[in-house]
């Protein structure tokens, strides 16, 4: 049994990787000073080429060039995804469904009724909710009984990561705010218009990663959305993740002060207030290092990580002395403001990583 494992493992290292779809050419000169070289031939015949066609070369980033049909299409997703349903699906997993599509790089998701049966009222509701709420540059262009149509008219250049991933940050750094804010006074309706506004930073994170879905598996659109390598899509979107934890947190942070019954201590809200200016401080100097390719503000904004953990002991101490039934409430809300400066920090790292060639000798 020992040789026989051992035998099946050498000869998995040993095999030799297949070989991709190439062929060798040498480059030729014309009129002494003009570089040549031909196209295979079925090719060439495949994508219908004559004398004078025209052709697009392009230099990758690696020095390598793309050689392609100037008609030749760009290869994202224009299909339309066609979900079928019955009434007895699940509402939310047909939702799931479409924004399954949607993230996928669809532009058109149809959502038919199976045979002659219509749409629940229920579902064709849910739905249309939900795309206006959260799917951006998504328009509902067919609404019968028995079917809902749905189309992406946004175009990337109009709405590039950079862009989304600023507005997300800005609406999460508000909601922090707004949150502290309804702490201080006990103020419920603030509260509230905290946890409403969350869906609009969720909205812009769904589309970032169908942006980055796309981007990955079409180099030719990299540039359109706004990044100038595949290689920094992992890192948008991790960064795109932290961006949509610190608005949930945000959200937490309001849950909890509705939660509360009685005002907070002058202390303690002191307290909180000097871990939350310093948190919120931290994530929108982590967004600008992002934005301005900082590799040292970034660096910074890491450094004070330990301040904060010194400050949550500080709120977490001075919490003992209020009612039982609300200290867990408070413990809760002091975690959300230490997350929040744990996701800058993420951030800051991620950009340390998307700029490190900027200090290197």
């Amino acid at each position: 049994m020992i040789n026989h494992k051992k035998s099946y493992l050498e000869s998995s290292v040993s095999k030799e990787p297949e070989k991709v779809n190439e062929e060798q050419r040498k480059l030729q000169v014309t009129g002494g000073s003009t570089f040549i070289i031909s196209l295979p031939k079925n090719w060439a015949t495949k994508n219908n080429l004559k004398r004078g066609s025209a052709m697009i070369v392009r230099e990758e980033e690696n020095g390598s060039l793309s050689i392609a049909p100037s008609s030749f299409p760009k290869q994202e997703k224009q299909d339309e995804a066609f979900i079928r349903t019955s009434l007895n699906d699940n509402p939310d997993a047909i939702m799931r469904t479409a924004i399954s599509a949607y993230l996928s790089g669809y532009n058109v998701l149809h959502i038919r009724a199976q045979g002659q049966k219509v749409l629940s009222s229920k579902l064709r509701n849910h739905l249309k909710s939900f795309a206006r709420n959260y799917l951006v540059g998504t328009e509902i262009v067919i609404d019968t009984p028995t079917e809902l149509t749905l189309q992406v008219l946004l175009n990337y250049p109009e709405l590039t990561v950079q862009n989304a991933l600023s507005r997300m940050g800005i609406i999460a750094s508000s909601m922090h705010k707004e949150a502290i804010t309804a702490l201080k006074k006990l103020d419920y309706p603030s509260a509230k218009a905290v946890i409403e506004t969350d869906r609009e930073v969720n909205r812009f994170s769904l589309y970032i990663v169908r942006l980055l879905k796309l981007a990955v598996s079409n180099q030719r659109i990299v540039k359109e959305i706004g990044l100038t390598s595949q290689k920094d899509c992992l890192g948008y979107r991790l960064i795109a993740k932290a961006v949509e934890r610190t608005a949930d947190h945000a959200t937490k942070m309001a849950e909890n002060t509705l939660l509360l019954k009685d005002s907070v201590n002058e202390q303690l809200l002191e307290i909180i207030s000097e871990l939350s200016g310093l948190a919120i401080s931290m994530f929108e100097s982590s967004m600008e290092s992002l934005f301005k390719h900082d590799f040292n503000l970034a660096e910074s904004v890491i450094e004070k990580l330990n301040l904060v953990h010194k400050v949550e002991k500080e709120a977490v101490l001075c919490s003992q002395t209020a009612k039982v039934e609300e200290i867990v409430n408070l413990r809760l809300l002091i975690e959300s403001v230490r997350r929040t400066a744990e996701y800058a920090s993420d951030i800051s790292e991620v950009v340390l990583n998307l700029n490190v060639e900027s200090v290197l000798s």
